[in-house]
């Protein structure tokens, strides 16, 4: 037990057991226990060294639970400070339960990033779906349609559950094929490695295996959704950084993201769902960079990540405060409540900045990596969309949304701040924005690779603010063409969501007809058949039978009467024969 504290104790275990109290806490104490356990997690984090720690035997397997490196250290430091930020932002709310279940989704997301091996790895891949859901499920906004948030908290779980079943199928063949279980570089080629593959890019939102992130995060609670913008997707991006680093596919598959997410986002009316897609297109160029595989890809992957989880927060935040202050979410419905939320308005374009790549914000330092690593990977293909996706992610995120909804037509919203909570852990998040685009050595200290990028040269702020520029220009342009319409756009979940019904459909009726008709003749209709059939032939067969045996008994009298006579007529010509013969030997032996 003792070797389990130290040198420090595992920080998802820390969460994770944290949880079981939430629930029984109330007023202050509560606030001050929720804001105490991500501080204390990171501490714990400062203590950790590098190396393999919790390390136990099972069945024959060296299961480990914290494996401690670079790569891992730079997503547990956001992951606990998205933490905090989170919970500060969810201060005002009364529901316990999903506190509770954002802890245990936070400490499976850490158990993921420490974990060693492919048990451990899967048994917090599982956690985190589950308790994750819980957060869409305890939606408690008074605006929002419980049956929406019901509908696709089962659509999200159905999919990750699917995913899980398919990581499992990858590990147990991966175990099968190596024979070791602990997980690392993974070489791709056969079906193992492509199971496992696939599961990672699920939960990364690769499309066509994105739609469930944008049917479910705008459906979860203003708060909830905060915490889901952080973890699942970056999870995955370090497990591809970690077993997949280097696989082609995966750059393709990362640039097609990228400007996926921006052209889905051009046709989104609800502002959640619309960042929810810069989601997919900002995880895309982490995809790509995994994808390239080179110290200055994984590093630019890297650090995006870590920027990301901060600006996308805090624009999911802005976002919230607006809906938690109106009730409305629609791009149509907003418009004029600048005058009532400058604070939440100003905040919210740190993060539009952040994430549009501006100079002195964070996504300008990291983003950027990516791109200079497709530059000199010489993909200038690459290069090209994952430019033009960053000018589209300005247009809609730090453009587009920000407009419609503070400014624009007046909507005749009577809005105010939202309280003071959500207010302090949006400045929190701004701060880290502008002090990470400022001063980026903090940040490219903990990466995984020695550094050897300067985003402020002349040349890379020229060509930036060019394109910022021009894209702004284009915006006001053509201001009428992009307001929001009050239209819905499909996706790929439409397959699943038609063809669940169809299935359905076909079970209730096709399927269960059949069922019926085939219940009826096998338990009804058969089986009398069989016992009609069965009494006609009892009844041919004992006809038969009294047939056969009153016909063998007349055959037997008759030959045993046969018999009979002809034997009382030899015996008798036996006897005379006999007589006749002896009185023979008699004169024969007299004579003699």
């Amino acid at each position: 037990m003792t070797d389990f504290f130290y040198p420090f104790f595992p920080p998802s275990l820390i969460f994770i057991l944290s949880a079981i109290a939430v629930p029984l806490l109330k007023g202050k104490i509560r606030n001050i226990y929720l804001l105490t356990i991500p501080v204390i997690a990171f501490l714990d984090l400062l203590r950790m060294e590098s190396g393999i720690h919790h390390s136990y035997e099972f069945m024959g397997y060296n299961l480990v639970l914290s494996r401690v490196d670079d790569l891992s250290m730079v997503f547990a430091y956001v992951f606990v400070i998205m933490a905090f930020a989170g919970v500060l932002y969810a201060l005002h709310s009364k529901n316990n339960l999903e506190f509770a279940s954002a802890f245990i989704y936070i400490g499976s997301s850490l158990g993921v990033v420490f974990a060693g091996d492919l048990f451990t790895l899967y048994i917090f891949w599982e956690i985190m779906a589950v308790s994750s859901v819980f957060l869409i499920w305890l939606n408690s906004d008074p605006w929002q349609e419980k049956k929406k948030a019901l509908q696709a908290g089962f659509r999200y779980i159905m999919v990750h559950a699917a995913g899980g079943v398919i990581l499992l199928g990858g590990i147990v063949l991966y175990i099968l094929n190596t024979g070791s279980i602990e997980f690392d570089k993974i070489i791709y080629g056969d079906l193992a490695s492509v199971l496992i593959l696939i599961s990672f890019m699920l939960n990364a939102a690769v499309p066509p295996l994105s739609a469930w992130l944008s049917d479910a995060y705008p459906e979860a609670s203003v708060t909830g959704s905060v915490y889901m913008t952080a973890y699942t997707t970056k999870t995955a991006v370090y497990v591809l950084l970690r077993a997949f680093s280097g696989v082609e596919i995966l750059i393709w598959l990362g640039a097609i993201m990228a400007v996926y997410g921006v052209i889905y986002a051009v046709l989104e009316n609800d502002i959640r769902r619309l960042l929810a897609y810069h989601i997919i297109s900002q995880v895309g160029y982490m995809v790509a960079g995994a994808g390239i595989g080179t110290e200055m890809a994984i590093n630019g992957s890297a650090s995006h990540a870590f920027c990301h989880i901060l600006y996308k927060a805090l624009l999911f935040m802005g976002a919230g405060a607006v809906i938690h202050v109106t009730g409305r979410r629609k791009l149509t419905e907003l418009g004029g409540v600048y005058r009532y939320m400058p604070i939440t308005l100003a905040l919210y374009m740190i993060g539009g900045f952040s994430i549009s790549a501006f100079p002195l914000f964070s996504g300008f330092v990291s983003k950027s990596m990516v791109i200079s690593a497709s530059a000199e990977s010489h993909l200038p293909l690459i290069w090209l969309m994952l430019t033009l996706a960053s000018s589209g992610t300005f247009l809609h995120t730090g453009l587009k949304l920000p407009y419609f909804t503070f400014f624009g037509q007046n909507s005749g919203l009577r809005a105010k701040e939202p309280p003071a909570n959500m207010l302090l852990a949006m400045l929190f998040l701004a701060i880290l924005c502008i002090f990470i685009g400022v001063y980026p050595d903090v940040l490219y200290s903990i990466l995984p690779y020695p550094v050897h990028f300067e985003p402020y040269t002349a040349q890379h702020i020229s060509e930036t603010m060019q394109i910022l520029l021009f894209t702004a220009l284009g915006f006001f342009l053509l201001l009428g063409k992009l307001a929001g319409e009050p239209t819905i756009s499909l996706d790929t979940d439409w397959f699943y969501r038609k063809g669940a019904k169809l299935f359905m459909w076909f079970i209730r009726n096709p399927l269960a007809n059949l069922g019926l008709l085939l219940e009826r003749f096998f338990f009804n209709k058969f089986p009398k058949a069989i016992l009609n059939f069965t009494d006609l032939w009892i009844a041919f067969d004992l006809h038969v039978v009294d047939g056969a045996v009153n016909g063998i008994s007349s055959a037997t009298i008759f030959v045993s009467e046969k018999v009979r006579r002809i034997q009382m007529g030899d015996l008798q010509n036996y006897i005379s024969i006999f007589i006749a013969g002896m009185a023979v030997l008699m004169m024969l032996l007299w004579l003699w």
